[in-house]
Order: structure tokens, then C-alpha cells, then sequence
């Protein structure tokens, strides 16, 4: 009851004027974001988190949330219309989507992508409330080492997810380790790598790294392979702009899944570093092997629909958890809310729990809400939203740089800022060109400081005996988790090569009457 009267807390903050107008703002951006080709989510998130700095916190994470969760939606739209995914996320939907759209049933695959993405939006967001307060409660016994931890396994998760290289993925985040280094030791005030440079004595800013790496990178890697101009496949489709919903029948004869994609989302999703793209092509790949429809899918087949979509959006509740209770982003989108928490003094956890219990239930409200929202906008925007498709993708990428420069600028009125934000741009485009993940080296510029933060604290506190953190039981194990998860992908790949390499016996064709003989191995 306790929850509950918390949550409802929470939803009458969100009915205030003001957070309920952030929160309309929040989800018409976070679709529009979605819907166009130019931008992803996680950008677009980046681009809104400089314009919180002003705004007091609860609006600034109501504004934040409901572009996350309605982002999580927009894409889908282009997917199944157009054939063109909006998000990573919205792939596996042009598979089964726009197979049902060339078959003139557009306006029941969207009704599908919009009952899935409710129903695995509200399922995750009712998980996420009934287990943040029971991990938060275990997480407050944590000390240094335990803390230490979970951000050494939250930053190795990172790089487990971040491509297909693993050692582009390690690279890209010693990089944004050894740029979280950079200015002034907090625990003994020494100088690192600032070079004499004032304004690099007080950090580099990872607003910074994340606005220039995603935002100008993205705009740069757009303007080396030439911006679309052409007519986008689908868009004689103004007939078809509407949403019309299966029946309860039809529903409940793909029951399975719901309850496959709702559930691989939230599981998926509280993994540090996951997210929704991983979410909806692990969803995706289960109902392929274990689906009834299994071989319909890939033909228009609603299941795919379901199983993506409702994947997709039920990550962000479960994307939450391990961000509220123990200050590890889930996701790329969590990273920059993460981000707006430290911008506004307040650093998630166990203790939020206690110190800030009517901010962490107006986050629980506002993803209620933006779900319930999402939907209502999705329906009902679909044409207005669809005709954002027609502006010229060269004069929406000179919008993002601009809002990237004014944003930096804003935050601390520096114009050195301008400068670093440029230079991280050419590294997000580097980054990209020659295939090495970006999500590393951002959130090694966030959880860097965490980490030897945490360390610095534990070894002061245990007289630099660092093997306290492998004897106490709760960090050993989570520490033994993040070595295993750091060197399993390395041994399978290596024992792949071995078997590649390994000679195959070839039997021979023996003369009639023979035994039957072989080559040596």
C-alpha cells in the first residue's frame, strides 16, 4: 500500500501544470525523433539534455523519460509504412510490418505494433516498480567495493554489447576512461593530462563527449556518404495513414507472444549496455525458433510484429531498474538520463530511495504515463507525423549541428566547449567509419569517475588492501561475473579458430574386399 500511495504521488506531480506540459513536449519530440531518418533516439535524448540544465529536476527527468519511452515507438511507423526503420530497434518490424503493408494490411499492422508496444510498456513499467525498491533495499547494504563492482560490470557489459570487435569495443572504452581522467584527482588533487590548459583542469564535461560523438558524428557520417534527396519507397501510401486495431480474438491467438517479447524486454533490458535494439532482435530470434507461427515469420506474420515491438518497449522499464537502484545505466537513452541526475547534483542508487522517495516515484509515474500517451499520440499522428519525412534530410542534420553547438554552449557558457564538442564530433565520425562502437566511450566517461571514485574510497577505507574486494562475498561475485562475461566471448572465439584450423579425417574408397581406412589426423 505503501508503493501505491507513492505512485499516486507521483502521478499527481506529473498532472501539474508544468511537468504535464513537459511531458506532452517529451513525447510529440521523442516521436518526432523517432520518425525521422536523420536522427536515433539516443541522439535525440542527447540533444534535449542541455535544455534541462535550467529546468528543475523533476521536470528535466519527466522531459527526458517521455522521449525515451515514446522513441521507443515512433520508428515503427516508417518501418511498416516506408520500409524505413526509424531506430535499429524498428528492423525485425520492416520483416513482418511492411511484408503486411505490400499485402494493403498497414493499417492492422500498425494496430499491432501499437497493442504490443502498451502492453509491454505497462508490464515492464508495473516490474519496474515492484522490483526497484527490493534491489535498492539489498543495494543499501553495498559499501565501496560492492559499488566498485557494479560499475566494473556494468562497463565490461558495455563492451560485451558494443559490435562485432571486441577489441574495438575495449579500445573505445579505455578511451573514454583515460578522457574521464582527465583535470583534477578529486581524492588528491593532482593534475592529470590538462597540459597547463585552464579550462581542461576542470574536466571534460561528458555532455561533452556524448553531444559531439553522437549528434555532430552522426551529422558527418551522413554528409561523407551524400544526403537523400529521392522520394521515400511508400510515399503514395496517404490512404493508408491510420491505425486499425485486431480483434480480441486475433490477439489472444498470439498470446504466446506477448508474453515472450514483454518478457525477453524486461530481461534484456536490465542488463547494463543492452537496450532496445538488443531486446527486440533477441525477441525477434526467439519467436523464429519457439513461436507457433515460427514459419510464417519473415511473411507478414503478426507475431514478429508483437514480439519486436512489445520487446522494444517493455526495455525501458526494465532499462530503469539497475539506473535507479544502483546508478548503471541499462541503456544508451539511461546513460543521458543518468547523465541529467549528475547534472542536478543527485547520483542514483540505493540511497535516492531514501533521501529522494518522491522523485524516483514521479520517474515511475512519468513512464505510466508516457506508455499510456505514446499510444494516444500514435494514433491519433500518424499522418502529421509521417509528412515530417518529406523535409530534405540535409536541412534537418543543420538543425542538429546548430541545437548541438547551442546546447554545449549553454551549459556552462564556455566557448572552449565549442571547440571540444567539435573535436569529439570528429572522433564520433572516426568512430564510425572505421567500425568502432561509440556506446564504450561514452559511458566510460560517465562510469570512469564512478569506478575510481569508488575504488580510491575502498582502498583508503581498507588500507589499500585490494583484496577485499574479491573476499567480500557480494563483490567476488560480481567481480567473478565480470571477468567471465570480459573473457568468454575471447575463449569462444579462440576455440572457434581451433576448430576451424583442426584437420578432418577423410575416409578413402578401399578397393572391394578392403577394410576401411582413414587419414591421419
Amino acid at each position: 500500500m505503501e508503493v501505491l500511495a507513492q505512485l499516486i504521488g507521483g502521478l499527481a506531480n506529473i498532472f501539474t501544470p508544468v511537468n504535464l506540459m513537459v511531458m506532452v513536449i517529451g513525447l510529440v519530440l521523442g516521436m518526432l525523433v523517432a520518425v525521422l531518418p536523420g536522427l536515433t533516439l539516443v541522439m535525440g535524448v542527447v540533444l534535449a539534455l542541455p535544455f534541462t540544465y535550467k529546468m528543475g529536476v523533476e521536470p528535466a527527468l519527466i522531459l527526458l523519460t517521455a522521449m525515451y519511452v515514446s522513441g521507443t515507438y515512433g520508428g515503427a511507423i516508417t518501418a511498416i509504412l516506408f520500409r524505413i526503420p526509424g531506430e535499429p530497434m524498428d528492423v525485425p518490424l520492416l520483416w513482418d510490418g511492411y511484408a503486411m503493408t505490400r499485402k494493403g494490411q498497414a493499417a492492422k499492422a500498425l494496430g499491432y505494433s501499437l497493442v504490443a508496444a502498451l502492453v509491454g510498456g505497462l508490464v515492464s513499467a508495473v516490474v519496474m516498480v515492484a522490483l526497484s525498491k527490493p534491489v535498492a533495499s539489498v543495494a543499501l547494504s553495498f559499501s565501496s567495493p560492492e559499488f566498485f563492482a557494479i560499475t566494473v560490470f556494468g562497463l565490461v557489459s558495455v563492451v560485451a554489447l558494443g559490435g562485432g570487435s571486441m577489441v574495438n569495443a575495449l579500445i573505445s572504452l579505455c578511451l573514454g576512461l583515460l578522457i574521464a581522467t582527465v583535470g583534477v584527482d578529486a581524492m588528491y588533487g593532482a593534475e592529470r593530462f590538462a597540459f597547463g590548459i585552464n579550462f581542461l583542469q576542470d574536466g571534460i564535461e561528458f555532455l561533452l563527449v556524448m553531444v559531439g560523438a553522437y549528434g555532430i558524428g552522426e551529422v558527418l557520417s551522413r554528409l561523407q556518404t551524400g544526403f537523400a534527396s529521392e522520394a521515400k519507397e511508400g510515399a503514395d501510401l496517404g490512404a493508408r495513414f491510420k491505425t486499425a486495431f485486431p480483434k480480441l480474438a486475433e490477439l489472444l491467438g498470439i498470446k504466446g507472444a506477448f508474453i515472450r517479447g514483454t518478457a525477453t524486454g524486461i530481461a534484456v533490458g536490465v542488463v547494463p549496455g543492452a537496450g532496445a535494439t538488443v531486446s527486440a532482435f533477441v525477441a525477434y530470434g526467439i519467436e523464429s525458433q519457439y513461436g507457433k507461427d515460427a514459419k510464417q515469420l519473415g511473411s507478414g506474420a503478426p507475431a514478429g510484429i508483437v514480439a519486436a515491438k512489445s520487446a522494444a518497449t517493455a526495455s525501458v522499464g526494465g532499462a530503469l531498474v539497475p539506473l535507479l537502484t544502483m546508478g548503471i545505466p541499462g541503456s544508451g537513452a539511461t546513460a543521458i538520463i543518468l547523465a541529467a541526475f549528475l547534472l542536478h547534483g543527485i547520483q542514483p542508487g540505493p540511497q535516492v530511495f531514501v533521501s529522494s522517495a518522491g522523485l524516483i516515484y514521479t520517474v515511475f509515474a512519468a513512464v505510466f504515463v508516457a506508455v499510456v500517451g505514446m499510444c494516444v499520440l500514435g494514433y491519433f499522428a500518424i499522418k502529421p507525423l509521417c509528412k515530417v519525412l518529406d523535409a530534405p534530410e540535409a536541412i534537418v542534420s543543420a538543425f542538429v549541428v546548430v541545437f548541438c553547438f547551442i546546447g554545449a554552449f549553454a551549459a556552462r557558457s564556455n566557448l572552449s566547449d565549442l571547440y571540444v564538442i567539435a573535436i569529439f564530433g570528429l572522433v564520433g565520425f572516426l568512430f564510425e567509419r572505421f567500425k568502432f562502437p561509440i556506446a564504450p566511450l561514452v559511458l566510460g566517461t560517465i562510469l570512469g569517475p564512478l569506478t575510481e571514485n569508488n575504488f580510491m574510497t575502498t582502498m583508503v577505507s581498507f588500507n589499500n588492501d585490494w583484496t577485499v574486494l574479491f573476499t567480500r562475498p557480494i563483490s567476488g561475485s560480481i567481480l567473478a561475473l565480470a571477468i567471465l562475461g570480459l573473457f568468454y566471448p575471447m575463449l569462444r572465439a579462440a576455440w572457434r579458430r581451433a576448430r576451424a584450423r583442426k584437420p578432418v579425417a577423410m575416409p578413402l574408397t578401399p578397393p572391394s574386399g578392403h577394410a576401411t581406412t582413414s587419414l591421419p589426423k
